[in-house]
């Protein structure tokens, strides 16, 4: 019998660190934010956000290497898009519970736990 914790489509906490890390960037969530809905090129990346084309690049290549964008070559240009609608969706409940920070959530009386100290 297969243990749940074993199975290979379990993902881990190391590489759901990984994820992480990739969003835990001012420029990155920014450009993740800029690619909702839509793909754009390097170049328009850069200007929206006044930073330099390496540096967007080097970005860029970090969300591509974890899968949170894709992209697709057209002569000189390379356009970005991002890789799966779960990221729109990873980014709005971030939203969400960033709205919340520091509100209790709400727990009907049956499940409330007593507190333990008094």
């Amino acid at each position: 019998m297969s243990n749940a914790l074993n199975s290979p489509s379990v993902v881990t906490n190391d590489e759901l660190t990984v994820l992480f890390k990739a969003l835990a960037h001012p420029k990155r969530l920014a450009i993740l934010r800029l690619l909702e809905g839509r793909e754009l090129c390097v170049c328009d990346i850069e200007e929206a956000l006044d930073l330099r084309q390496a540096y967007v690049s080097q970005q860029l290549m970090l969300l591509r290497e974890v899968g949170l964008v894709c992209f697709r070559k057209d002569g000189w240009n390379v356009w970005y898009r991002i890789a799966r609608p779960e990221v729109h969706t990873l980014l709005e409940m971030a939203e969400a519970i960033h709205d919340t920070l520091g509100e209790c959530a709400l727990v009907s009386p049956e499940n409330a736990v007593s507190p333990c100290c008094d």
